[in-house]
């Protein structure tokens, strides 16, 4: 308990330091909100630093610089991969989370995915993938979906396929309509940048995907197609997954006036999402650096 409690302790006085210097309250004001002397506060401050204090500091310059360049979208798991790449360490995810507790860091809060309205499937196809979320290849299992965004006083909508081996983004083409062509030119390109492959391919039961037209292209390519169970939003999980996570870490943090400034924000993220972005169920690699390890 005794170091527990010093544990906190020392929290709060790397609190004081950080806010006095970054946002000029004055020392007495920050102590008396933290109920802590100020006496034992300068005590502190000129103490000799221990060497865990000293690589804690220098360990906090590096996590609100990482913080400040994604502006904020990582939580305490994703700085801990990048900090231990970086700094080529072994940090626990405790240690960082207590850190980012200290400075008030916090990841971007995820909001509700808008729901679509149900239309008569021409074709249904049953839940083969089963939420087996894990494929031993690439281009083996691909997940799809459609997702809308706002610009200005207009609508845009994301057709995307993910890749269940590497969490990649296979294709995605962002569209003034939610229509057969959108979800079509997405599957047609997934097939272009990959030649010879013939999937399953899992989606919800948008009116898209249960076409008659969509259905035929998936048969031509030789490819076996899977489709949600009614209102069960989970078994597409890491397709709805990667889209929340796009819209906390980017389109939610930006106004966009343009479906020009959209596209391009868009452009931007899957790039950091597949070739940046690491990911615990990876190994600590990002997508592409993964697909790379098991080529």
């Amino acid at each position: 308990m005794a170091v527990l409690s010093s544990i906190r302790q020392e929290s709060k006085y790397i609190a004081i330091k950080h806010v006095y210097a970054n946002q000029q309250f004055s020392v007495a004001l920050l102590c008396e909100i933290m109920s802590i002397p100020r006496s034992s506060y300068y005590k502190w401050l000129n103490r000799k630093e221990s060497k865990q204090e000293t690589e804690n500091k220098a360990l906090i310059t590096e996590m609100i610089k990482l913080y400040e360049e994604v502006n904020g979208i990582y939580g305490y798991r994703r700085l801990m991969m990048n900090l231990n790449r970086k700094l080529h360490k072994k940090y626990n995810h405790k240690r960082i989370y207590r850190l980012m507790k200290v400075l008030g860091l916090q990841s971007v809060i995820r909001r509700k995915k808008k729901r679509y309205i149900k239309s008569t499937p021409q074709h249904i196809a049953e839940n083969l993938l089963n939420r087996e979320f894990t494929a031993q290849r690439a281009n083996t299992k691909w997940v799809t979906d459609v997702t809308e965004f706002k610009y200005g006083n207009h609508k845009a909508y994301l057709s995307a396929i993910l890749d269940l081996h590497d969490r990649s983004i296979v294709s995605y083409v962002l569209g003034h309509a939610n229509n057969n062509q959108l979800v079509f030119k997405t599957l047609d390109i997934a097939l272009e940048t990959n030649p010879g492959s013939s999937p399953m391919i899992h989606s919800d039961r948008g009116y898209q995907y249960t076409s008659n037209g969509f259905k035929h292209k998936v048969e031509a390519a030789g490819m076996t197609q899977s489709m949600s169970r009614v209102g069960k939003c989970i078994d597409n999980g890491p397709m709805e997954g990667f889209f929340g996570t796009l819209k906390c870490e980017k389109y939610y943090l930006n106004k966009y006036n343009t479906f020009k400034e959209l596209n391009e924000a868009i452009d931007e993220y899957i790039h950091f999402y597949n070739h940046k972005r690491l990911q615990k169920k990876l190994s600590d690699l990002s997508p592409m650096e993964f697909r790379a390890v098991a080529a």
